[in-house]
């Protein structure tokens, strides 16, 4: 089957082409995708990302916080032998697709997956299949192998045409053919790639994953990863493809709408920005009407691993900047919104403490963010208000805003140096309620008003699922 894709002066060999024709066929007879789903199925859409943690900390996690709080996934960090190293960036150079990596074997792997379902909690697992490793080595599970040669899976025919580091990104060419930070690319527009990451993502699901984070999706072709997901057991199952948004570039994320939630990179930015330099009034139309991708396909986040470090959104670092953006963003009914959890790091390559242990929450470096009171409460919020359009917006003009979503909730976030007073209209029904952001009764009257005061760089959050405190 001819490439087309395939750039003029790369030519792959008569012998290689022939070995993979079955493999060919079998794509062209594949049934048609099923329908992506446009969100995390399910009444709850909040996903903990649990950054770097090793799969038993996982497990106990979701039974002790992420379930009773009311999150609906858990993503997980990258499930493969990978290269050795006690940086981060280890778990995205895979070597093999055996699960023997620094955060457990494949019996912790099913023993979390097994302990999520069972508290609540779907699995989403960070899926690296764009590239392998960046040199030559002995894997975290033993096994040897040289860039461009993963023996049992991978060869040098089965790798892109271009060896080159990725240089121009206004080229498409470039971009989906040569290498990402000098890691081996994989040719997934040949067969036999597409399947053997489909049966690597098909053994996962057979542990019972209930979806993947595509890592570096606009590094492969739109088209390339529909082929893949159509091998899959289940072709509809959830998918979240990380195809970053670049003023000019040549790829853009609306391409790969077609196989599910995309992840929309320019909210995070454009809250940092909002939050520490603008107003917080100008959010009123957040969302699509800031030009953004659909919200029922859009994956959101106010940071993630990447974004923390090289600064283009805001952190942990940041204060009440942080977690106030994290309020709004699971009282905001935009897109599917991912809390990111990872650790204090004093420079980039830092990983994770205790080799991904976490013994504790707010110990050994471990930030836990998903288990912030402030970020907690609205988990339940967001689910109670879950459908509710945004109504009954109030803004001073400036760093405090109000909003209601419909009969089911209201919240209110004062991002300003002084405390805010204020009788609020709300389409709530009358009687009592609790603010899940400071644990205190409020009355709203027959009217739907009630009177708050909120001191400087506090948020406050009624929801009909909270109408007491006790």
């Amino acid at each position: 089957m001819a490439r087309t894709r395939r750039h003029p002066s790369a030519r792959r060999s008569t012998a290689a082409a022939l070995a993979l024709l079955s493999g060919a066929a079998a794509a062209v007879l594949a049934p048609p995708p099923q329908p992506a789903h446009a969100a995390p199925p399910g009444a709850k859409d909040v996903t903990a990302e649990l950054f770097q943690w090793r799969y038993d900390s996982v497990a106990r996690e979701c039974k002790t916080t992420l379930g009773p709080a009311g999150y609906g996934y858990v993503e997980v960090s990258p499930a493969t032998e990978h290269i050795q190293g006690g940086q981060w960036w280890t778990s995205y150079q895979p070597v093999s697709y055996r699960i023997a990596g620094r955060l457990g074997d494949r019996a912790a792997f099913k023993h979390m997956v097994d302990a999520c379902h069972a508290a609540g909690v779907k699995v989403v697992a960070d899926a690296v299949i764009n590239q392998m490793s960046a040199g030559s080595g002995t894997g975290t599970g033993g096994s040897s192998y040289t860039k461009y040669d993963y023996p049992g899976i991978y060869q040098r025919q089965d790798m892109d045409d271009c060896t080159e580091r990725i240089t121009d990104y206004r080229d498409r060419w470039n971009v989906q053919h040569c290498e990402l930070v000098d890691l081996a690319d994989l040719d997934t527009g040949e067969p036999y790639v597409r399947s053997r990451i489909a049966a690597y993502l098909n053994d996962l699901l057979s542990l019972g994953v209930d979806g993947f984070r595509i890592d570096a999706a606009k590094h492969m072709a739109a088209e390339d990863l529909a082929a893949i997901k159509k091998q899959l057991k289940d072709p509809s199952v959830y998918w979240k493809q990380e195809a970053i948004y670049g003023e000019g570039e040549a790829v853009s994320p609306t391409e790969y709408l077609g196989n599910g939630d995309v992840q929309e990179f320019r909210y995070g930015r454009d809250l940092k920005r909002v939050f520490q330099n603008e107003k917080l009034a100008y959010l009123k139309n957040f969302g699509e009407g800031w030009a953004y991708l659909p919200s029922g396909k859009s994956g959101v986040f106010v940071d993630n691993w990447d974004t923390e470090r090289n600064g283009s959104t805001l952190s942990y670092k940041d204060g009440a900047d942080y977690t106030l953006a994290n309020v709004f963003m699971l009282a905001w009914p935009y897109g599917a919104p991912d809390v990111h959890s990872g650790y204090e790091f004093s420079v980039n390559d830092d990983g994770p403490p205790n080799g991904g242990e976490v013994r504790a929450c707010w110990q050994d470096r471990w930030k836990c963010q998903h288990n912030w009171p402030e970020i907690r409460a609205m988990v339940g919020f967001r689910n109670a208000t879950r459908g509710a359009a945004v109504t009954d917006w109030w803004d001073n003009g400036n760093d405090a805003i109000a909003f209601g979503r419909g009969n089911k909730g209201y919240a209110v976030v004062n991002h300003e140096g002084s405390p805010l007073t204020r009788t609020f209209q709300t389409s709530l029904p009358a009687g009592a309620y609790c603010d899940v952001q400071s644990r205190k009764p409020v009355t709203v009257g027959a009217d739907g008003r009630f009177t708050a005061t909120l001191a400087p760089n506090t948020a406050l959050a009624l929801h009909v699922g909270a109408r007491t405190c006790g």
